[in-house]
């Protein structure tokens, strides 16, 4: 299992693109094997992956996600590709439907059609970024175009999709690289993700799909503390019935049941679950409250991800 980095708080938190960048850099100078960025807002996370691309060089970069509903497939495409030029074969564009409360509150379109939605997403966005043209005439997302332009020798970047459910998880082992999960525990990956995306590979002829899991990672001598601001910070999760579920299936009351807190025996077990679970990359949101914290969770990532 390859460890990487979550920097989506520092996004969260409203911090400039000049610390995205220092903070991927020093992941990579630290060896870990990728850094995601979520898109919340501003800053743009395609956009800040180019920049963060000029000051890497060996370090994946992924989007951990990018919601479709107010971005046309073909804009996605273009907009991925210029970033795939700045860092060639390092980029993952991971992409999700976001859900029903937020799409229709904030953007004022009806949530509907969600797995066909994102059928017709994938219709045109794998075939642009190919540069291969399109021609799809569909219930949400329609395109006709020969091609994006840009350079045709700029490699296509992975796709993955956010995938919970049994229709995204089809869809994301039969037409894109993967999974990228977030506060979904080793159980359920074992019992019910994992299956049923290596199913859908499989059915597809598709190469082993990469299952990328992500949550709060905290090493610390004061975990029933860690815990409860995990608990508070990330409640509304609770709500949303995708989570809900997941989160029923490991057996936890919330966000704060799937975190990896606790001193360093305890989260490198916990890092030992997931990869027995079948999760192929750990992308760890460092979920740290002081300096101690700070230095000893990082350490002991690093010593995992040296390990392998």
């Amino acid at each position: 299992m390859r460890i990487g980095i979550n920097g989506s708080s520092l996004v969260a938190a409203g911090r400039p693109v000049g610390e995205l960048v220092a903070h991927a850099a020093q992941a990579e100078a630290d060896g870990f094997a990728t850094w995601w960025i979520a898109q919340l807002g501003a800053p743009d996370a395609l956009t800040a992956l180019a920049v963060i691309g000029q000051a890497t060089s060996t370090i994946e970069l992924g989007t951990a996600v990018i919601a479709t509903w107010p971005r046309h497939p073909l804009m996605l495409a273009a907009q991925a590709l210029t970033t795939a030029q700045l860092c060639p074969d390092r980029l993952v564009v991971g992409i999700g439907l976001a859900h029903k409360p937020t799409v229709e509150a904030t953007f004022r379109i009806p949530f509907a059609r969600p797995a066909q939605h994102m059928d017709e997403y994938l219709s045109i966005l794998l075939p642009a970024m190919a540069h291969q043209p399109v021609d799809v005439t569909g219930a949400t997302w329609s395109a006709n175009a020969a091609g994006i332009g840009g350079p045709a020798d700029v490699p296509a970047p992975s796709v993955m999709l956010a995938a919970m459910g049994p229709r995204m998880l089809d869809l994301a082992g039969s037409r894109t690289d993967g999974t990228i999960l977030w506060l979904s525990g080793p159980r359920t990956i074992a019992t019910r993700l994992a299956p049923a995306l290596g199913a859908a590979a499989e059915r597809a002829g598709r190469p082993a799909p990469r299952v990328v899991a992500s949550v709060p990672v905290c090493v610390t001598d004061d975990p029933d503390r860690v815990r409860g601001l995990v608990a508070a910070i990330l409640a509304d999760y609770n709500d949303l019935p995708s989570y809900r579920e997941v989160m029923d299936v490991e057996g936890v009351d919330g966000p704060e049941g799937v975190s990896l807190i606790g001193d360093e025996d305890t989260v490198r077990a916990g890092l030992a679950a997931f990869a027995d679970a079948g999760t192929t990359d750990f992308s760890a949101l460092e979920f740290v409250t002081n300096d101690d914290e700070t230095v000893r969770t990082r350490t002991l990532l690093q010593s995992v991800a040296a390990e392998g």
